[in-house]
């Protein structure tokens, strides 16, 4: 499933922290903007993980689930990566 996790970091360590940890996740398409292809196991790993690292009485951050018909809605302007379900194996 296609995730749009946007977020406001008030500290700039654990604002590093947290872009590198989605880097692991997803596509950094903006600024404080990741697009994500992951399953429910992979958007539990990121809820944990903002709540054991984040000061959620400072911090923000939003996560948006994408479905599949919704996806082909969006439309990128200007320089962009548009995100669609990626297909890949386990091997």
């Amino acid at each position: 499933m296609i995730s749009l996790i946007t977020y406001d970091i008030t500290d700039s360590k654990r604002l590093k922290r947290m872009h590198t940890f989605l880097k692991e996740y997803g596509f950094n398409t903006q600024k404080s903007v990741f697009e994500c292809d992951i399953d429910a196991i992979g958007l539990k790993a990121i809820r944990e993980f903002c709540r054991t690292t984040l000061d959620l009485q400072k911090d923000k951050v939003r996560i948006y689930k994408i479905c599949s018909r919704c996806i082909n809605k969006v439309n990128v302007s200007g320089k962009g990566l548009k995100i669609t379900q990626l297909d890949y194996a386990v091997i």
